[in-house]
């Protein structure tokens, strides 16, 4: 257990701004999203287990990928949960022994063996780290109305990616305490006063969440062959 890492890969979203297409299974350069995804942690020597969260009705499509490509990490293809984190929940209790959780969101396809093996380096310290990039554009923050309230300093700002590192009893314990909604598991973390550890992240580790940018990540894709 002291060495052994699992990983999460959170497939389970409803692709709503995907114009019909479901990301997961969405090809690109001849392969799936979801098998770009598994093919990096298949390849981390860092990586002893993955478990897939699907949605229900994809789960059938997800366990004959696991299969065609040989993905013998894969130890489980497990339904998801309304929210992204239910589903993340659900990919915890699978996970056997592990003293490291690596979490990715299944629409990152552009993710690196890199990525994942600088995340556990830097979680050694603290118990947790999280993949991000500084912000590059000036931010406001508006209300309701639409006018602007606040500027805030932009140096100060970082875009959370995954992968999301943390030792396991640490990842527990906040999923333990029945959370409200969050948008990433290190704000569960935070809110339990643990620190959590920035680390550099790639501007190539987009999120898919419109065709646009499926097509993106296609483009950064063919330019790494």
């Amino acid at each position: 257990m002291q060495d052994k890492v699992g990983a999460i890969v959170a497939a389970a979203g409803s692709s709503r701004r995907m114009e019909g297409v479901d990301k997961t299974f969405a090809p690109l350069l001849g392969r799936s999203l979801l098998a770009h995804v598994l093919g990096v942690f298949q390849q981390s020597h860092a990586v002893h287990q993955v478990v897939v969260v699907l949605a229900e009705a994809t789960l059938a499509q997800g366990k004959a990928l696991v299969a065609d490509h040989g993905f013998s990490k894969v130890t489980d293809v497990c339904p998801g949960g309304p929210r992204r984190q239910d589903s993340v929940y659900e990919g915890l209790k699978r996970l056997a022994g592990c003293r490291w959780v690596v979490i990715h969101d299944g629409a990152r396809p552009c993710l690196t063996t890199d990525l994942i093996e600088r995340g556990l380096a830097e979680a050694q310290a603290t118990g947790a780290a999280i993949a991000a990039v500084p912000m590059k554009d000036t931010l406001k923050i508006v209300n309701g109305a639409g006018v602007i309230q606040a500027t805030p300093a932009r140096d100060s700002l970082w875009a959370a990616q995954t992968p999301q590192v943390f030792r396991s009893d640490i990842i527990a314990e906040a999923y333990g305490r029945q959370p409200g909604d969050v948008t990433d598991d290190a704000a569960l973390v935070e809110a339990l006063g643990y620190k959590v550890k920035v680390y550099m992240g790639s501007y190539e580790n987009i999120k898919v969440t419109t065709p646009q940018d499926l097509a993106l990540a296609e483009t950064i894709l063919r330019n790494r062959r």
